[in-house]
């Protein structure tokens, strides 16, 4: 888990409050595990209310615009097949994703994780 600093507070208010909470319970996963973009809408609309839980593709656009990566860890996005899915908005960035899941102990098998031994839990 990481623990979001005064600074990453400065960068997050730049954000929509929708935006904000997801990046907040992304936070949450430690280094070794995976969630998934589905994962995430889920958790945040069981927090609040507000939010929709099918809201996986406005999940991808906060990953895509995180002010606060990599502390705040982006890269532990994963499609819900547990394949790797996009990494700063671009498809050819996923070497990089793939190199960093690694470092952490997460194992990528022919651009697939798996959910069963990987998943974070919330």
């Amino acid at each position: 888990m990481y623990h979001i600093t005064p600074e990453d507070e400065k960068k997050l208010a730049t954000l929509s409050s929708y935006q904000q909470a997801i990046l907040r319970i992304l936070a949450e996963v430690p280094k070794g595990k995976v969630t998934t973009y589905g994962d995430l809408a889920k958790e945040l609309s069981k927090r609040d209310s507000r939010y929709s839980p099918n809201a996986s593709r406005a999940v991808g656009t906060t990953m895509k615009n995180n002010v606060c990566g990599p502390q705040i860890p982006c890269h532990r996005v994963i499609k819900s097949d547990g394949s790797i899915g996009n990494f700063r908005g671009e498809a050819k960035a996923t070497d990089e994703k793939t190199a960093m899941l690694r470092d952490e102990g997460v194992e990528v098998i022919r651009g697939k994780i798996s959910l069963s031994m990987f998943r974070y839990k919330f």
